[in-house]
């Protein structure tokens, strides 16, 4: 049996800053992550290729045969089928993109480098349906089709906990799953429009409007009276409130309180502060321009709507306000009167008042803490990581 890799391309870069502490293949969209689709299409383990300063906390699995997928795509029914087909030596490319390759060793060893197709014999999936994660907003963008597919892949085949009384159930039953564990009083939740699922000892306090589609991760906590929009995902061990519409947080992060978050991706470690408020709308209704790593400057969405992008261990100090489509990168701290710049470099301390460097020995103490609140070690391995992303970033600093 071949080895599962999931390898990062240049898409990596387009997905930045939330592909900074992370593989692309470890991005969540939908409920699950990249990585755990496709260990539940193949049945097997996947493993990571990615950048040598990741490889301590993502490292790769490799044997004398291995299967490597790109890591930004999302697994379908018919790609996964063609996998079996590769023999060594073997890939399918898209556009000149390498999509998937079945390698031995030396031809693992040699997929460093811009020629990776070079030295493989690649057929052309053509105008194949192929779900991709290309840039950020693709993750809120493509989050409803990816919710309801997870849906189904979770809960086929197993029956559901029954919903306490006390809540107001709108719409299909069959569209809602509850794990082990949850706990759920005394909310209202419509089905009409997509499924919803409860991960395991999950905590959704009383007063929450939901509507799907949506999941609330395992461990993960609504507070009293949210307001929740889909296509809405909190990844495990989440804290949020207020009104959200179509936001993925990728894991551990916090919105605690009152404040609008819309069409808008979160990192691992961040914390929202109460009564911030993220602009997913310009006020002529026009196309939101982001900014773009690979170009060093802000580019065209094609997008109406497009709220924040936030990278991992970022914070934003209460009463923030950011406009239409800001960008933060890692481990920044944005607070203050005023809107900020809408492109905020990582290790940023500050906001519409001014900005300075964030001290490296200050974030890390502060990342201390806060992984230590979810009993997660920050260990050598991520000061290792805070490094690298320090120097990698600096050019946008300096910017």
């Amino acid at each position: 049996m071949s080895s599962i890799i999931l390898f990062d391309a240049e898409t990596r870069n387009h997905l930045l800053p939330l592909t900074y502490a992370r593989p692309v293949g470890d991005l969540r969209v939908g409920i699950l992550t990249v990585r755990e689709k496709w260990e539940m299409y193949l049945n097997q383990q996947v493993s990571f290729l990615t950048r040598e300063y990741l490889t301590e906390l993502f490292p790769t699995a490799s044997t004398e045969d291995n299967l490597l997928i790109n890591g930004s795509v999302l697994p379908t029914a018919d790609l996964t089928g063609k996998l079996s087909d590769l023999e060594p030596g073997q890939g399918y490319e898209r556009n000149g993109e390498l999509i998937a390759a079945r390698l031995d060793k030396e031809g693992l060893d040699k997929m460093a480098g811009e020629n990776a197709l070079d030295s493989i014999d690649t057929t052309d999936l053509g105008n194949q349906p192929l779900p991709q994660l290309r840039r950020p907003a693709d993750i809120f963008c493509l989050n409803d089709a990816a919710l309801r597919e997870d849906f189904a892949l979770l809960t086929a085949g197993r029956k559901s906990a029954e919903p306490s009384v006390t809540n107001t159930i709108i719409g299909p039953r069959e569209n809602l799953f509850l794990e082990a564990g949850v706990k759920l009083e005394a909310c209202t939740i419509n089905l009409e429009n997509g499924p919803v699922y409860f991960g395991r000892n999950a905590v959704i306090l009383e007063g929450c409007l939901l509507r799907g589609p949506l999941a609330v991760g395992e461990e993960s906590v609504l507070k009293m009276g949210a307001k929740i929009y889909g296509a809405t995902t909190l990844g495990p061990r989440c804290k949020v409130g207020g009104e959200v519409n179509n936001v993925v947080f990728q894991a551990n992060s916090n919105k605690g309180h009152d404040g609008f978050l819309g069409n808008a991706a979160i990192g691992e470690w961040c914390n929202i502060g109460a009564d911030t408020n993220a602009s997913n709308l310009k006020n002529d209704y026009g196309e939101v321009r982001v900014w773009s790593y690979p170009e060093g400057r802000f580019a065209k969405t094609g997008l109406q709507f497009h709220g924040l992008v936030m990278g991992d261990h970022s914070k934003a100090g209460i009463n923030t306000m950011f406009n239409t489509g800001t960008v933060v990168g890692f481990s920044s701290n944005v607070f203050g009167e005023g809107f900020p710049r809408t492109f905020l470099p990582s290790f940023l301390w500050g906001g519409a008042g001014g900005v300075m460097t964030y001290r490296m020995d200050k974030a890390v103490a502060t990342a201390e803490r806060v992984m230590a609140r979810r009993q997660v070690d920050f260990t050598e391995a991520h000061g290792r990581l805070f490094k690298a992303v320090f120097a990698e970033s600096e050019k946008h600093r300096k910017g």
